[in-house]
Formats: structure tokens, C-alpha cells, sequence
């Protein structure tokens, strides 16, 4: 069982990286082993870049939302098969950013979307395909999106239906996503997932540092 047509990519990335000091969309991704040369990549091997081919399988179309860094990141969305679409206003935060690439979604036809910031490092095909196959029997028992849960911590990506993507769309832009998903919650189902990533956080360059680490560290 597969998701239903027209699943898009919405990948949020005009944030201004504050924290992290320089675009997070380009942080190098996978991050390489000291002395280590990166597998090459059709946009060069950003988190970006990484993102996008780990999405791009389980969907039809990409979009990521750029503000600020539109002409950095528009080469490698064009390089890597996504459409580029801009947010003019991103100092008003990621929840407007959303709301920009779900409306070029649905212009794009789809009717579902596959939502992640940039900053979430990209789970294993295997994760991605078991939230596409549960995105689609949700469906069909009339729930509205799911979204991966690790150690009882939620994350991305979220997969939103066309219920949950209007829900985004009629909410002022002054809320955020977890207010609205607060309010849907009964119609949103979590699917536990192996990837220890998927509790990771990279808004610093010390967090960024330790999920490189966590990468490299061995299996126990």
C-alpha cells in the first residue's frame, strides 16, 4: 500500500540560523569522518541536498521554502529536482514558511504533504516507508496525518492530509504548528520508528557536533 497521489516534500529552510552562525540548510550532510572525502552529490552534499534525496523516493514533488538565502539555496534544490519558492516575510517566523509551502503545494496539485524543517537530520528509508505506509491506512480510517515518534519524543517529518493541510492553511500566521496540531490531536496518529535521530537537535554547533558523533559512534 502506498500513500495517495500527489504527496509533496515541504522542506522549511528560510530560517536565519542564528544560533548555529551560518545556514544551517548548508551544513555539511552526512557529516564526513575526519580526512574523509564526502560521496559525491547532485547539490553538493548539504543537509539540504540530503534531505531532498531522502524525501524524494517517498514522494512526487519537493518544495522547499526559502526567505533571505533564496539565490544560496535555489542551485541546489534546481541540481537536486525540487522547486524553489520564497517566503517574503520570514522574519515572521517558520509557521508563515509552512504556510507559504503548502499553498505551493496545493497549486502544484497535491493534496498531501510530507513536511520537515531542514534542520531535522533525514530518518532511513526504511522509517520513511513505514510512515507512508501508515500515512495511507490512516486515510483510510479517516484520521487526517501521521508523524514518527522515537523513545516516546516526537519529530519530522509530519505527513498531513488535505484535512490537517487546511487546518495549517485557516490558522492565523501569528500561531505555529504545534498549536494546531495541539488542536487536531485526535486525528493524528504517531508510528514509532528505529532512528535515534529523529530526537536530534542542530540549532547549535555543539548539537550539530554530537549528532555527527552520534553517527560515527559505534553500535552497541
Amino acid at each position: 500500500m502506498s500513500a495517495p497521489p500527489g504527496l509533496c516534500a515541504v522542506i522549511l529552510a528560510a530560517g536565519a540560523s542564528s544560533r548555529m552562525g551560518q545556514d544551517k540548510a548548508l551544513l555539511p550532510w552526512p557529516p564526513s569522518l575526519p580526512g574523509a572525502a564526502p560521496a559525491p552529490s547532485p547539490g553538493g552534499n548539504t543537509l539540504l541536498s540530503a534531505t531532498i534525496a531522502a524525501l524524494q523516493p517517498f514522494v512526487e514533488a519537493t518544495v522547499v521554502v526559502a526567505g533571505t538565502n533564496a539565490e544560496r539555496l535555489a542551485p541546489i534544490a534546481a541540481a537536486c529536482g525540487a522547486s524553489l519558492v520564497l517566503n517574503p516575510a520570514p522574519e515572521r517566523g517558520q509557521f508563515s514558511s509552512l504556510q507559504v509551502g503548502l499553498r505551493a503545494a496545493l497549486d502544484r496539485g497535491s493534496n498531501a504533504a510530507m513536511i520537515t524543517p531542514v534542520d531535522c537530520p533525514p530518518l532511513s528509508a526504511t522509517s520513511f516507508q513505514a510512515l507512508q505506509t501508515a500515512f495511507a491506512q490512516a486515510l483510510e480510517r479517516g484520521l487526517w496525518a501521521v508523524a514518527p515518534v522515537y523513545n516516546g519524543k516526537h519529530g519530522h517529518p509530519l505527513l498531513a492530509g488535505r484535512k490537517l493541510i487546511q487546518a495549517f492553511l485557516r490558522a492565523p500566521v501569528t500561531s505555529n504548528a504545534r498549536k494546531v496540531r495541539r488542536a487536531c490531536a485526535q486525528h493524528i496518529e504517531y508510528i514509532p520508528v528505529p532512528d535515534p535521530l529523529l530526537t536530534a537537535d542542530m540549532n547549535t554547533p555543539e548539537q550539530y557536533a554530537t549528532t555527527a558523533a552520534q553517527i560515527f559512534s559505534p553500535k552497541s
